[in-house]
């Protein structure tokens, strides 16, 4: 299978440029066009979430990706690497126009491949090790991780405008569970909201 892949970032912008430049690329290679792949998407959404990570679920051996240029996969240059990692895991190709890039079963692309993984994990490792620092420093500057216990945001809870009515309820001797099957919540969610806010404001 041949797939012609076409991204642009905004409605005002045109995908018929792309397309002619994919045509006239596969007339001088005798080549045509299985199926066509557009989207209108921003490069910097992972490619997961896009019309492309469909495709690469479902590309096999020896099929071609070809786009105009390896700025339409992504944005981000470590998104291209991954998404030229998982196209040459699975041997199929993406070929460019603009670039002229061809990612094949050759020794370059190997090489390149092996050089595209070893910087993801090298990016991954460094971001990790980012956190860790970032982490330690504010331990030692006596900052408390976490969400302080029984001081989260009202907002959180499925019941934030039922103080009231979940007070009225308790003062008529009605169950956490009773309370829950009327609000259509875990009985445990109504306890931990009753002792985190109506008990403590009614003090």
């Amino acid at each position: 299978m041949i797939y012609g892949y076409i991204r642009v970032s905004s409605d005002k912008q045109t995908v018929e440029n792309q397309r002619f430049e994919i045509n006239k690329f596969c007339e001088s290679k005798q080549m045509v066009i299985d199926d066509w792949i557009e989207e209108t998407i921003s490069g910097t959404k992972n490619y997961t979430k896009r019309q492309l990570g469909n495709l690469l679920k479902k590309v096999h051996k020896d099929d071609i990706i070809i786009c105009s240029e390896l700025s339409r996969l992504g944005r981000n240059l470590f998104m291209i690497m991954e998404i030229l990692n998982i196209c040459m895991t699975k041997e199929c190709r993406i070929w460019t126009i603009k670039d002229n890039y061809r990612l094949g079963d050759d020794i370059q692309s190997k090489v390149l491949a092996f050089a595209f993984g070893l910087s993801a994990e090298i990016e991954r490792n460094l971001i990790s090790q980012r956190t860790k620092e970032a982490l330690a420093r504010k331990k030692a500057e006596g900052v408390r991780l976490g969400r302080p216990n029984g001081k989260a945001s009202k907002n959180a809870y499925k019941l934030h405008d039922k103080e009231q009515l979940i007070r009225r309820l308790r003062v008529k001797g009605m169950s956490f569970s009773q309370i829950g099957k009327r609000l259509h919540v875990d009985r445990d969610t109504v306890r931990r909201y009753y002792y985190a806010f109506i008990t403590e404001s009614t003090e």
